[in-house]
C-alpha cells in the first residue's frame, strides 16, 4: 500500500475537516402557523407536525402565557396576504 511521505500538519487537516460543516440547515415553512422550522420536526412555536398537533405547546405554560401566545397566533391567522406573499407561494 502506499504510504505518505510526509506527515500533514492539525491546520491541514482541519481545513478539509472544516468543510463538512459548512452547509447551511434547510427551513421549511410550519404549515400551521406559518414559522420556519426544521424539516421533519414538530413546530416548536405551535406543536404541529403534518397538520396535526403532535405536542401540546400550552400544557407547560401559565395562564398568563398561554393567552399571550394564542393571541398571536391569531393575529398571525388574521395577517393580510402581500404581493410578495402571494409569489412565493
Amino acid at each position: 500500500m502506499a504510504v505518505p511521505k510526509k506527515r500533514h500538519t492539525k491546520s491541514r487537516r482541519n481545513k478539509r475537516r472544516g468543510n463538512i460543516y459548512l452547509d447551511k440547515p434547510t427551513i421549511v415553512a410550519c404549515s400551521n402557523c406559518g414559522k420556519e422550522t426544521l424539516p421533519h420536526k414538530a413546530c416548536p412555536n405551535c406543536g404541529h407536525y403534518k397538520g396535526r398537533e403532535v405536542i401540546d405547546v400550552f400544557k407547560k405554560m401559565t395562564k398568563k402565557e398561554k393567552k399571550m401566545k394564542e393571541k398571536e397566533i391569531e393575529q398571525e391567522k388574521e395577517k393580510p396576504l402581500k404581493m410578495e406573499d402571494l409569489s412565493k407561494k
